[in-house]
């Protein structure tokens, strides 16, 4: 049975994804992410099955939640067994984006998905880094100060991943829009996407 990768995820407006794009260099080694690929993710899935994908794209058309204003602030680092793994943006203010978290965290758990452990961090990936990346503290001290006017995230979009050789790429699978004042129901960007086209991420 063809399994798929999903992930729950915020996309920032072009511009400022070009103002993430523009900071995208310092750091040796290191995988940087596409303008296709910047996204904050709310809540990663992982591998499920068809019947499990096409429950979890009808359990989130009941969400119902305002458009979140936002702001980049600074950059991170999360490490992996000691050694950098990814360097991000942040996302602020916490508040609205952790509540929307939640919310969709509910609507999973509805359809049996388990209850993320990690804590919620906002942010959005710059770059993968493998061994060899690195150094990366001038990076994260030329970008210590990173900001963006504020902006809207006005839609909540059901990925799913594809690996392949250049990394991976995450096709819109079903976007639900954020306003207290309409419908939340899904606009589903390819209404067959989930059951016809099969993942091929490990």
């Amino acid at each position: 049975m063809s399994t798929h990768r999903l992930f729950v995820a915020l996309r920032p407006p072009r511009a400022i994804r070009e103002t993430l794009l523009a900071a995208m260099h310092g750091i040796a080694g290191a995988r940087w992410q596409g303008d296709d690929q910047l996204h904050l993710t709310l809540r990663f899935i992982g591998e499920v099955d068809r019947h499990r994908a096409e429950d979890i794209a009808a359990a989130l058309g009941a969400l119902h939640a305002p458009a979140v204003a936002a702001r980049i602030a600074g950059v991170g680092l999360f490490e992996r067994q000691g050694r950098p793994h990814m360097v991000w943006a942040g996302a602020l203010p916490h508040a609205p984006l952790a509540a929307l978290h939640r919310k969709v965290e509910q609507l999973l758990a509805r359809v049996g998905v388990a209850p993320e452990t990690r804590a919620f961090v906002p942010h959005i990936t710059l770059a993968r880094l493998n061994r060899s990346a690195g150094p990366v503290a001038p990076f994260l001290a030329l970008n210590s100060d990173l900001a963006s006017e504020p902006f809207l995230f006005g839609h909540v979009t059901l990925y799913e991943s594809e690996m392949g050789h250049g990394g991976s790429r995450y096709h819109p699978v079903a976007r639900y829009p954020l306003d207290e004042a309409t419908s939340a129901a899904a606009t589903a960007l390819t209404s067959s996407h989930v059951s016809a086209k099969p993942s091929s991420a490990p």
